[in-house]
């Protein structure tokens, strides 16, 4: 299913007004997508992976830092419309014609919010705006499906092959990751499927050798890996919560080599997509 085009000389059919929860807008990021972007962070997750970068966008709705540094609590979270976050994105519009950028809608899970996150997907292909995201791929197939069909680029997780192990790591079964993933695939998304390797979770040869399997049932040729890192420690202590994995050692590129070697002798193609 190719991304829709839409006829810039008529009004977008998205509800400008709707309103969705934002955490962030994070303006001249050249790391989530080609050229310079415009990334919108929702707030509110349905999963709740033990690694978590950015704890404070799991909740679905506001709430607050406290950082020992700072007197006041800083709000995480406010509600915005569809016509507001444009404003915002739009201010940039020149750069992101001048480097083949665009706008990346990231969380958090964006699908936590399917109605706003569609509308202000229609408004961004109205604008004729590249248009990528960052999801767990956890949402209704038929919701999916939709809004799959604005999105010009998809980075797309796949934390676990079984079911089991990814309800331990992350609360929930991947079975509606794995089915979206398929339905992805079939409609030729431009896809970027990545695996954050966790220690303890999915870092072994085995799951290397399991995840090769899926991959190749499914006509996956290339993936990222992404390295555990510990790069949202400080949040949680903001956030006043228990970091499970605090203690683990971070991993670096040459950790993910006899990863990264498993994958490529069953015909992946394997990126270490080091920080």
């Amino acid at each position: 299913m190719p991304p829709i085009t839409v006829d810039q000389t008529k009004p977008t059919p998205a509800d400008t007004q709707l309103k969705g929860l934002i955490f962030n807008i994070q303006k001249f990021s050249l790391n989530d997508g080609p050229g310079i972007r415009t990334v919108v962070f929702f707030k509110g997750c349905p999963l709740r992976c033990a690694w978590c970068a950015n704890p404070e966008s799991q909740s679905g709705l506001p709430e607050t830092m406290q950082a020992e540094t700072r007197s006041q609590p800083k709000t995480v979270g406010t509600y915005q419309t569809v016509d507001e976050v444009m404003a915002t994105i739009l201010e940039d519009l020149p750069f992101y014609e001048e480097s083949g950028g665009g706008v990346t809608l990231s969380g958090g899970e964006v699908l936590f919010q399917p109605k706003f996150a569609i509308a202000l997907a229609k408004a961004i292909k109205a604008h004729g705006i590249h248009l990528a995201c960052e999801t767990t791929g956890f949402a209704q197939p038929a919701i999916f499906e939709e809004f799959m069909a604005y999105v010009d680029l998809m980075y797309y997780d796949c934390k676990q092959w079984d079911t089991a192990q990814h309800k331990v790591g992350t609360g929930l079964g991947n079975e509606l990751v794995l089915a979206n993933l398929k339905l992805a695939v079939a409609a030729k998304q431009n896809l970027c499927v990545r695996i954050p390797v966790i220690p303890g979770f999915n870092y072994s040869d085995t799951d290397a050798q399991h995840f090769a399997q899926l991959f190749n049932q499914l006509g996956i040729n290339d993936v990222e890996l992404l390295p555990f890192h510990q790069f949202g420690l400080k949040k949680y202590a903001d956030l006043h919560r228990k970091y499970a994995l605090a203690d683990v050692k971070q991993l670096q590129t040459a950790d993910l080599l006899s990863f990264q070697r498993i994958l490529v002798q069953q015909g992946i193609t394997a990126k270490i997509n080091g920080w």
